[in-house]
């Protein structure tokens, strides 16, 4: 499985040179003055959002990346080189956690974005950048500063608009087959899928969205029981969920306790997702028996104040319509989401 989105590095800017100390002696200027130059500035290390990349899979196996240092100052005015900047190719969605403070370091959201991990040193300067009317032979010269250095965790957050979520063998795989071209593995045992899963849907004349099959959650998973919230951040991002019950394995009663179970842990894991728009839909209703038990769960999930909608992915039964409801949703997101930028660009410009 080459899907990888963890990974931990340690990124180095380059130090500053030092400032160099020195004196002029050629023909004819036997005391041409102080002439040490200044130290070059580090390099810097930056990440780059590039929408061709999708695992951090390269990644993982670095241990460090370095940037270059500053050349020293030499005599005769001599300015040291900047050292080189190094740029780190990672998948849009990627954050960046410094792991001692906890605090993000970037969020690569958008393709081609650009975002500083670690400033290089500044160089020193030489001799000459002292020299006054009163102290015309100044022997001090400053050395380069350190370039940072940090520990950080990377963390790849898929940008999808919609995510399903449901217990394992819920039908998240079949409904994503059903509706984008994504042909996810489908088999009928739990934990088929090993990782998430992405794929297009289009619900309207040029109107599409991105859609996350997340694999399956269990009770406890908030604390990395089954696969655990390993793949939970990939939903956090997303405008809606889309909560799949199975309408046919089980007694009404049953299946509406999954459904709490699954939204006690999305609400473990964090209360931001317990309160995003959520559809919950009942899975399997061309089984024979599942008419009948989607009425009473029906029932059951109206007290709980959600209305169900009642799909098959094998017919495609009720999919046409679910889709529009999750376009309809993320629709509305892109559209405050386009009036916030639009505001907070009128507010730069005031």
């Amino acid at each position: 499985m080459n899907f990888v989105d963890e990974a931990r590095l340690r990124v180095v800017a380059g130090d500053g040179g030092d400032g160099c100390c020195a004196f002029l002696r050629e023909a004819y200027r036997p005391k041409g003055g102080p002439s040490g130059g200044d130290g070059g500035d580090g390099g810097n290390v930056y990440a780059i959002a590039d929408e061709g990349e999708n695992t951090l899979l390269d990644l993982r196996s670095r241990r460090a990346v370095k940037a270059e240092r500053g050349e020293n100052g030499r005599g005769k005015h001599q300015h040291g080189k900047k050292g080189s900047d190094v740029y780190l190719r990672v998948p849009v969605g990627t954050v960046f956690v410094d792991d001692e403070t906890s605090r993000v370091v970037a969020d690569m959201t958008e393709h081609a974005q650009v975002a500083l991990l670690a400033g290089g040193g500044a160089g020193g300067r030489g001799n000459a950048r002292f020299a006054t009317a009163t102290h015309q032979t100044p022997r001090r010269a400053d050395p380069g500063t350190p370039g940072v250095q940090r520990e950080v965790r990377l963390e790849l957050r898929l940008l999808a608009d919609a995510g399903l979520v449901g217990l394992p063998n819920a039908g998240k795989s079949s409904l994503l087959a059903r509706v984008s071209a994504a042909r996810p593995k489908i088999a009928d045992y739990p934990f088929t899928t090993l990782a998430p899963v992405l794929g297009v849907v289009r619900w309207a004349d040029e109107k599409t969205f991105v859609l996350a099959d997340i694999p399956g959650l269990i009770e406890g998973a908030h604390q990395g029981h089954g696969l655990g919230d390993r793949f939970l951040r990939h939903i956090e991002r997303t405008a809606v969920l889309v909560h799949l019950v199975d309408a046919s394995g089980c007694s009404a009663e049953q299946a509406v306790e999954d459904f709490d179970t699954v939204q006690r842990e999305l609400s473990a894991y964090t209360s931001d997702l317990a309160a995003r728009p959520l559809l919950v839909v009942a899975t399997k209703i061309d089984l024979p028996g599942s008419l009948e038990q989607f009425a009473e769960l029906s029932r059951l999930l109206a007290e709980r104040g959600h209305q169900a909608q009642a799909i098959s992915a094998a017919t495609g039964q009720g999919c046409r319509e679910l889709m529009r409801a999750i376009g309809q949703v993320v629709d509305q997101r892109r559209a405050r989401a386009a009036e916030l930028r639009a505001t907070l660009q009128q507010c730069s410009h005031a």
